[in-house]
């Protein structure tokens, strides 16, 4: 059980500090930045919390351990797993904004990102969403909540402003040809979305059945 929820802390970790890079680091969104961040942050709490208690924070892990929700035993690894989820955001971040034509920050033109990121940053928000949807909308453990619409929206406005600007932001097969069809993505790159985002829903649901998320209410919050 114990690593399963580092999985999950680990991942919320991961898309926190992700979205913050990719949106400060990005001149069309850095003016949502706060609103993309806070949303990440909600989006995880929604999919996480009630399998690992949704910290996301080795400050907030601090505090539930000393409340006594939390033993140290296990408050160490949680942390292990925040710092890694960090240090591993950082580096997808620095991939892709690396990878493009012009380097590092204020950011290039979607155009000019380079197809090993594009894929990357759709694989990542189509597991988030699938991610989101089978523990918001599924799960035993959040079964009867009237929050899953928002989550799994928000999701997507999340997103949309932390890799929009890379991929146009399909994080949906459909979507992606809808797109192309009405001229708002190129035929020849259609195979982009269609790949990453069936990867990324079949990553989110063998993750999801494999740690059994879909199991009763367990929290240390």
């Amino acid at each position: 059980m114990l690593v399963g929820k580092l999985i999950v802390e680990f991942i919320g970790t991961f898309f926190l500090v992700f979205t913050v890079g990719m949106t400060v680091k990005s001149p069309d969104a850095a003016a949502m930045a706060p609103l993309a961040i806070g949303s990440a942050l909600m989006i995880m709490v929604y999919a996480g919390g009630h399998f690992s208690g949704g910290h996301y924070n080795p400050a907030v892990t601090l505090g539930v351990t000393l409340r006594g929700k939390l033993s140290f035993a296990d408050a160490v690894p949680y942390w292990i797993a925040q710092f890694i989820g960090a240090v591993a955001a950082a580096a997808a971040v620095q991939f892709i904004k690396a990878s493009a034509t012009g380097g590092l920050p204020p950011g290039p033109p979607a155009g000019d990102y380079t197809v090993p990121a594009k894929l990357l940053v759709e694989f990542l928000f189509t597991f988030a969403l699938v991610y989101v949807v089978l523990n918001a909308a599924t799960a035993k453990g959040t079964e009867g909540n009237s929050f899953y619409g928002l989550a799994i929206g928000f999701t997507v406005v999340v997103g949309a402003f932390a890799v929009g600007p890379v991929s146009g932001g399909a994080f949906n097969p459909a979507v992606a040809v809808g797109a192309a069809v009405m001229g708002l993505g190129k035929w020849a790159d259609i195979w982009i979305p269609l790949a990453a985002d069936f990867l990324g829903g079949a990553a989110a649901a063998i993750l999801f059945t494999s740690i059994d998320m879909g199991g009763d209410r367990t929290t240390t919050s």
